[in-house]
């Protein structure tokens, strides 16, 4: 454990930003397997997944979680999935 007040404040805020961000990347998660379903079993409403899950990766690559070109590389993997699937 830190003795300085700035080091033990970083302990802190790193904990809360860590949190923060694991339950980003878990829903990001949650939302591209949904993505993935929708488009492996045909459902009707795959079009609004795979746009909700690009929405998804463009604010996870906005707040840092993901680097821009794994970002392009989900989003081009998920539009290749929607049109395999039409």
């Amino acid at each position: 454990m830190p003795n300085i007040k700035s080091a033990k404040k970083r302990v802190k805020v790193n904990a809360t930003k860590a949190a923060a961000n694991k339950s980003r990347k878990s829903n990001l998660k949650t939302i591209l397997k949904k993505a993935d379903i929708a488009c492996s079993t045909g459902a009707d409403d795959k079009a609004e997944a795979i746009k909700l899950a690009v929405k998804k990766v463009d604010q996870a690559c906005a707040k840092g979680l993901m680097h821009k070109n794994k970002a392009a590389r989900k989003k081009a993997q998920l539009a290749k999935k929607l049109n395999a699937a039409k």
